[in-house]
């Protein structure tokens, strides 16, 4: 049998089987929400101010912004993942997510309670993060927003900007390397996520015939293309993962 015939037909590497509650699991994307959410690690770990619970309100809400409302509106679209999840249920995890999300915010404002310039540029922070997962995910305004440099910087550079500014009522010049950072890395992450989507999900069959330069001849098929790509995604996902708690250990230990 042809590699390509007998290749993981799952929508994605970490896609769980058919399932009520894996369906649940599949959606949160695990390693893309914690890949996410260490931006808001590395942008609070870089602030010349740590503060423990702004740090755990924000990953709340981008967690619930990000991890399930975003995830929730991707699969109501167009049905990515194949879950068998209801559209009632996607949308009512959709809209408490978004919901939760801006509590939370409007919640660390009022606890704040900072300068007048804080709480509008927060605010407007706020509604600009509901829109672009509303807007991003079920692909508003001709779907004008849906590439990789919006990506980049809406699920990259956004929340470490976001954190920063959370923890130091300010952007300071550290806050700058740490969203390029992000938007960097969430780019790579774009690049090399289109293509496994589009080979797991859209391609029947891949039959690749190799001429080496002895002469020899070699075929494989979806494995021999998913396995780096996915491997890649893996170790960057991780290391992200890594390198945001890092930074938020160090904060922890050094004050």
């Amino acid at each position: 049998m042809a590699e390509g015939a007998a290749a993981d037909r799952r929508p994605a590497f970490y896609a769980a089987r058919a399932g009520v509650w894996r369906d649940w699991w599949t959606l949160l994307h695990p390693p893309y929400t914690l890949w996410h959410l260490s931006y808001v690690a590395i942008g609070a770990g870089v602030s010349p101010r740590f503060d423990a619970g702004r740090f755990v309100a924000t990953v709340a809400a981008f967690f619930l912004a990000v991890g399930v409302a975003a995830h929730a509106l991707d699969e109501l679209n167009d049905r990515p993942l194949r879950t068998r999840i209801s559209g009632r249920a996607l949308l009512l995890a959709a809209l408490i997510g978004l919901g939760g999300a801006a509590a939370i915010g409007v919640a660390m404002l009022v606890a704040v309670a900072g300068d007048p310039a804080f709480v509008v540029i927060a605010l407007v922070g706020i509604a600009t993060g509901l829109l672009l997962v509303v807007a991003y995910n079920i692909e508003l305004f001709g779907g004008r927003l849906h590439n990789d440099v919006t990506f980049a910087a809406a699920w990259g550079a956004f929340p470490a900007l976001a954190a920063y500014y959370a923890q130091a009522e300010m952007i300071g010049v550290a806050a700058v390397p740490a969203c390029g950072a992000a938007f960097a890395i969430s780019y790579a992450q774009r690049a090399l996520s289109n293509q496994a989507r589009f080979v797991r999900r859209q391609v029947d069959t891949l039959q690749i015939e190799m001429r080496t330069t002895d002469g020899t001849t070699e075929r494989s098929g979806m494995g021999f293309v998913l396995a780096p790509i996915e491997a890649a995604l893996r170790a960057l996902s991780w290391g992200t993962v890594l390198t945001g708690a890092a930074l938020i250990v160090a904060r922890l230990l050094n004050g």
